[in-house]
């Protein structure tokens, strides 16, 4: 049975304060339909914009996720993005009246206790997952960073962090199902170093930290003066460093917290990619920037294999718009040069053309003979066709016409094409017709492969007897 999308029973507020900015926020989770997603929404701001919880509106990495979109932007948007995830929530509208979510206590676990009082509510959607199918790599050299998605029937990490530290060292984290979210990582704090802590609060960029939403790694020595100063600036009687080499400020709720917290960041970051996920995450040194592009490079593949699935099966034995009688009629290409056998399917925006590859043609006698392949030049010059197609069916006598191409761009073979295989082409036009000059995007597929691909800028021009 499949899972089914799912919403929280009633609205529910949480208050704190920005990390950053130091300002107070109240944010409220509200219900949302089915195939909403998470979306944030400005309430502070005019018009209350809405900011889609979406990988490409990153616009920044440094200190935690900046998400922006119509002229608004949310920042650390990780912690809650990864209560949503953990608890299995589809759909949620957040209100926030700020610029940054709060805070709280640097983790997500009051995120989790807001939403477990509000209850959950099945909907009537199934949940659609995207199953990781192969292997997906990234890496960073330079900073050590590698990630790996993995096909598994479950969404399991397994993260392992290593900054060179005497303290902290080397630390591993992992849950083996998202259901262990709540009880094994929700709770785990930020961390950070005391030289960044410093660095931070010189520049003025934690306004609204203190020393109860963060783990401070001590890295350096650190003499009474600089402890009485940062009690000073936190508001305590006195600060000191703890057997652990963390300040004294907070126990630690797990030995290896910190990395536990890296794992929630990663879990909120690739919340980004806009869709549950099946698979084995691991990732080595992880951290906002790498979690971006990994979650980029993944939802890229998603994406390019959903348009596979909007092209259709075509039926061979169906009535076509055109046969090739009906196409020598508006084409002026005859054998061995004409490349299009049928039109199957012809709108003002869109054609799709087929093309029948067999032994019996001439150019397998010197084109690789004894292993026959079809020329790459001559799948584009069948696209071209197709398109051609396309542009003449905006005039209203086409024989009188001819379909001259100005420019092919991003020409990509993708898998080779033999005798015996059918290329079906797809042409869209990328923008409307203007002064008889199209530019299209060509798909050519044998099945579900895509073998070629392009884009493609042509003119119509009124003349007879020219050689397209």
């Amino acid at each position: 049975m499949n899972a089914k999308q799912r919403t929280i029973m009633t609205e529910v507020s949480v208050s704190g304060t920005g990390l950053h900015t130091g300002e107070s926020v109240t944010m409220t989770f509200r219900p949302a339909p089915e195939n909403h997603g998470y979306k944030f929404r400005r309430v502070d701001l005019p018009g209350q914009p809405i900011i889609d919880a979406d990988v490409d509106n990153v616009t920044d990495t440094s200190r935690g996720t900046t998400i922006t979109q119509n002229g608004a932007s949310v920042s650390t948007v990780e912690h809650v993005l990864a209560a949503l995830v953990g608890l299995e929530v589809d759909n949620v509208l957040i209100d926030v009246d700020g610029p940054e979510t709060p805070i709280m206590d640097g983790s997500s676990i009051l995120f989790v206790d807001a939403m477990l009082e509000s209850g959950f509510m099945d909907q009537d959607a199934d949940r659609e997952y995207y199953h990781i199918t192969d292997n997906i790599h990234y890496s960073e050299p330079d900073r050590k960073v590698e990630m790996v998605a993995m096909p598994l029937d479950d969404y399991r990490f397994t993260c392992m962090v290593d900054y060179n530290s005497p303290v902290l060292g080397s630390q591993h984290a992992s849950i083996s199902t998202i259901s262990e979210f709540k009880k094994e990582i929700a709770s785990s704090r930020t961390f950070c170093f005391l030289h960044e802590l410093e660095m931070l609060l010189k520049h003025d960029l934690i306004k609204g930290g203190d020393l109860n939403n963060a783990i401070v790694v001590v890295d350096k020595h650190v003499n009474p003066g600089e402890l009485d100063h940062l009690a000073k600036l936190f508001n305590r009687k006195d600060i000191d460093v703890a057997p652990q080499g963390i300040l004294n400020n907070i126990e630690l709720r797990h030995q290896n917290e910190p990395a536990r917290h890296k794992l929630l960041d990663m879990i909120g970051d690739l919340a980004l990619v806009g869709v549950p996920i099946k698979g084995h995450i691991m990732a080595a040194r992880p951290g906002h920037a790498a979690n971006v592009a990994f979650a980029k490079k993944i939802k890229a593949i998603i994406k390019k294999e959903r348009s596979r699935k909007h092209f259709k099966v075509y039926d061979p034995n169906a009535k076509p718009v055109y046969d090739t009688v009906q196409i020598m009629n508006m084409l002026p290409h005859r054998w061995p040069f004409l490349m299009v056998d049928k039109i199957l399917e012809l709108s003002k925006t869109h054609v799709v053309g087929l093309k029948n590859v067999t032994m019996n043609e001439d150019l397998f006698m010197g084109h690789f003979p004894g292993s026959p392949i079809f020329p790459g030049v001559l799948q584009i010059e069948a696209m071209v066709q197709t398109g051609g197609i396309l542009v003449l069916n905006t005039v209203p006598d086409p024989e009188n016409y001819l379909t001259l191409f100005l420019k092919i761009e991003n020409a990509r073979f993708k898998s080779k094409v033999v005798p015996g295989d059918t290329l079906i082409f797809y042409c869209n036009l990328l923008q409307p017709i203007r002064r008889g000059i199209a530019q299209m995007r060509g798909v050519g597929m044998v099945g579900e492969r895509i073998v070629v691909e392009a884009e493609l800028m042509a003119q119509i021009v009124k003349v007879k007897g020219l050689e397209a």
